[in-house]
């Protein structure tokens, strides 16, 4: 019941703190021969299976290595060769390739925390009761993403997983701690993105001690 990652969003919709808490890594490794099953394009600079799905490896997935070397973005990076030229290649084969969803990139988080914002706006308008919450929880099968907004309209959110309850705390002491250690930080400004070292320190042990309550979660000697 891990906790994934946390963000704020500003009134404006902008993204201005991220943490990853925890990698929620999905990666399937198969030996694989020619033809290849499965349909791979170039999409953002990474390529991906774009039709076929088969033993946990799904569409979106990047391939992350071929042979147990790393790719880095669309090519191998010990060998620098082009991937979609090397699965191509009949004589290459049998390859050795891993797939997996690839970590977002900085362009990506401000992308979907604007997504939210807008999202969180239409909630709000679409609620038949008045002076609406907004969006609180959204819940899918793989992950659950809570949210808190201030009264100056900032967003703080936590992804976890599915099972995680009771976030509400979390949510409020998160909030907590930008008013103790961002806003009362002479050299940080309004709605701009947080950079200081006390409120990463404070966020980092927080989420320890949360972690600690985690059922099965190994107890410190004291």
């Amino acid at each position: 019941m891990t906790i994934y990652s946390v963000f704020i969003i500003n009134k404006a919709g902008s993204l201005i703190y991220f943490l990853e808490v925890t990698s929620s890594k999905v990666e399937v490794e198969k030996t694989f021969s020619y033809p290849l099953e499965l349909t791979l394009k170039l999409f953002d600079d990474r390529v991906v299976v774009a039709f076929g799905q088969r033993d946990g490896i799904r569409v979106g997935h990047a391939i992350l290595a071929i042979n147990g070397d790393n790719v880095a973005g669309k090519v191998v990076e010990r060998t620098s060769q082009n991937v979609l030229e090397l699965v191509s290649n009949p004589d290459n084969f049998p390859l050795s390739i891993k797939f997996g969803r690839p970590k977002l990139s900085t362009n990506e988080r401000i992308m979907l925390a604007s997504m939210f914002h807008s999202l969180f706006a239409i909630g709000c308008s679409l609620s038949p009761a008045s002076n609406s919450s907004g969006i609180e929880s959204i819940e899918a099968d793989t992950f659950k993403l809570n949210c808190f907004q201030s009264l100056t309209g900032l967003k703080f959110c936590v992804v976890s997983d599915p099972r995680r309850a009771n976030l509400d705390a979390l949510l409020r002491k998160i909030y907590e701690l930008y008013s103790d250690f961002a806003l009362k930080n002479p050299f940080y400004s309004l709605d701009m993105p947080i950079r200081c070292e006390l409120f990463d320190q404070n966020m980092q042990q927080t989420l320890e001690v949360e972690k600690s309550r985690e059922p099965g979660a190994q107890q410190r000697p004291p």
